[in-house]
């Protein structure tokens, strides 16, 4: 017996809707006005992109440019002055060292205590003065008072805090505390930057 199945139909009539215009299909029109605007805006607005990088790591780290490479500093400071900002000198705690520090009660005040250090900087260009943290101690070391010191706190009158300590030199320590009101066995002394 025979079976007459209808026609198969692989493909969907054709409605005006769905018309397909075989003629223009592969016109690149439309995308070259389109492409031309990207191609533009690439030319333009990378190398902005760059230079605008490029400017805010100039500014980001002037300061260590301006002491890894000094002949770069008198166009940085220019710059600066420009903008408004400031060349200053680094602040890395690892190039500095106390090399010797003592604490000394003074014999002509009672309660009186004499700190007096050396701060080194093993750098070959300046490094801004850090603030320095003093522990007492007790006979058991526990801490008993702890303070911050800032630059202006222990370097004399006459050292440039701006300039920071010269490479390859030491800037000395030397400051009064009253310490009438605790008793201390020890101490500590360390260097950091706020």
């Amino acid at each position: 017996p025979s079976h007459d199945l209808p026609p198969r139909q692989d493909t969907a009539p054709v409605t005006p809707d769905r018309a397909v215009d075989y003629e223009n299909r592969f016109a690149r029109e439309a995308r070259r006005s389109r492409s031309r605007f990207w191609t533009i805006l690439g030319w333009v607005g990378v190398p902005l992109l760059v230079a605008t990088l490029l400017a805010q790591a100039l500014f980001h780290f002037r300061d260590t440019l301006a002491a890894e490479s000094p002949t770069l500093k008198p166009v940085l400071v220019r710059a600066c002055a420009a903008l408004g900002c400031a060349i200053q000198p680094l602040r890395s705690v690892s190039a500095l060292s106390i090399e010797a520090s003592d604490l000394q009660a003074d014999p002509a005040h009672r309660g009186l205590l004499i700190l007096t250090a050396t701060i080194r900087n093993r750098a070959r260009y300046p490094i801004g003065f850090p603030h320095l943290e003093l522990s007492l101690t007790d006979a058991q070391d526990q801490v008993v008072v702890r303070r911050a010191l800032t630059p202006t706190d222990y370097a004399g009158g006459t050292a440039n805090l701006a300039a920071g300590i010269a490479g390859n030199s030491e800037a000395p320590v030397k400051i009064f505390i009253d310490a009438s009101a605790t008793t201390q066995a020890g101490y500590r002394l360390y260097l950091f930057f706020p």
